[in-house]
């Protein structure tokens, strides 16, 4: 009789690419509210003071940052916490439903498909 070897791609692999997707969209968010002068500190100079970082990067979207960032870690935490333990998904799968949820909601306010549907899907 031959043992199980488990699933083709252990669960918290995909819990850390979860992770990640979460706190890049948060990270991407702050980014695009507060776009508009990457491009134009990059041509010309290699090096920035740190007055003219802020005027190139005015301040984006904190709320955003700030979700995607703690959504992100709390996933990251869960998934490590299955790594170490297949049947401890406590914080994992409450990260995820409280997530989609939240997304789900303002996909449904909103009707735009990019990022809360997207985020409620995953």
């Amino acid at each position: 009789m031959e043992k199980d070897s488990g699933p083709l791609v252990p669960l918290h692999w995909i819990g850390f690419g979860y992770a990640a997707l979460v706190a890049s969209g948060g990270i991407i968010g702050y980014a695009k509210a507060g776009e508009g002068g990457l491009v134009a500190s990059v041509s010309g100079t290699s090096v920035a003071t740190a007055a003219q970082l802020r005027v190139c990067f005015p301040p984006g979207s904190v709320p955003s940052l700030a979700a995607g960032l703690l959504f992100g870690g709390l996933a990251g935490l869960g998934a490590y916490q299955l790594s170490r333990d297949p049947r401890n998904v406590w914080v994992f799968l409450v990260t995820s439903g409280t997530l989609a949820g939240i997304m789900g909601m303002r996909f449904y306010h909103s009707g735009k498909f990019m990022p809360a549907g997207l985020i409620a899907v995953c």
